[in-house]
Parts: C-alpha cells; sequence; structure tokens
C-alpha cells in the first residue's frame, strides 16, 4: 500500500485544523460542553463531527480496496473524492449563510467513494 497514505496524512492535517477551529471557538465562546444553543458552536461542532463519521470509514474502504490490488488511478481518484468532498463539505457547512452547492458537492463526493470502494470490495469477494 503506497498510494493511500499520502490521503489519509492529508485528511488527518484536515482533522486537525477543524479540531483546533473547534477548540479555539469554545475558547473565544467560553462553551465547555455542548453548544450552548450557540449557532456558531453547534455548525462547527457539526463540521468537526460530520468529518469524524465519514472520513475514517472511508479511508479504511479504501485501504481495502488498495490492499485487494485496486489499479492505482482507481485508489487515487477515491483519496480525491473523498479529500475534496470533506473540503467542500467542511467549508459549505461552516458558513453562516450556508452554501448549498459546496455541502450537497462534498457529501456526492464522500459518497461516490464510500460507494465505489465498497463496490470494489464487494467484486473482488466474489470473483
Amino acid at each position: 500500500m503506497h498510494i493511500l497514505p499520502l490521503y489519509a496524512a492529508l485528511l488527518g492535517i484536515l482533522f486537525f485544523y477543524l479540531s483546533v477551529r473547534t477548540i479555539g471557538l469554545r475558547r473565544k465562546l467560553q462553551i465547555g460542553i455542548g453548544a450552548n444553543d450557540n449557532p456558531e458552536m453547534l455548525r462547527a461542532m457539526r463540521v468537526h463531527a460530520n468529518f469524524a463519521e465519514y472520513a475514517p470509514l472511508v479511508l479504511l474502504l479504501i485501504a481495502l480496496a488498495e490492499l485487494q490490488a485496486a489499479p492505482a488511478l482507481l485508489v487515487h481518484a477515491l483519496g480525491l473524492c473523498l479529500l475534496t468532498g470533506r473540503l467542500l463539505h467542511a467549508y459549505g457547512v461552516s458558513q453562516a449563510k450556508e452554501k448549498f452547492a459546496f455541502r450537497i458537492t462534498g457529501m456526492v463526493l464522500t459518497f461516490t467513494a464510500l460507494l465505489t470502494s465498497s463496490a470494489w470490495l464487494v467484486y473482488k469477494a466474489l470473483v
């Protein structure tokens, strides 16, 4: 496995950024736990949590596909879909006046990586 670690590292950096941003907002707003009914805090929490909900599973699926000898182009495409999807989703949801096109495109790209890597693994298991 030599392709996915690059995408995993870039996603790790993005997750670190989202974490630091959320922590900084907590300090600024003096909110220790939860959102305290603050829409800005809730939005930052959901961006961070949504990333944590999707990225690990999809990375695992892509890693398994790469281990099952998926073509390099496919692994790159899946990694780019996930990375771009998570960036676009985070940007779109982070906006106070949410830009739904970014959010929707981000989820479509994330779901594409999720479903394509899953389909590849099912195919490899059956042949």
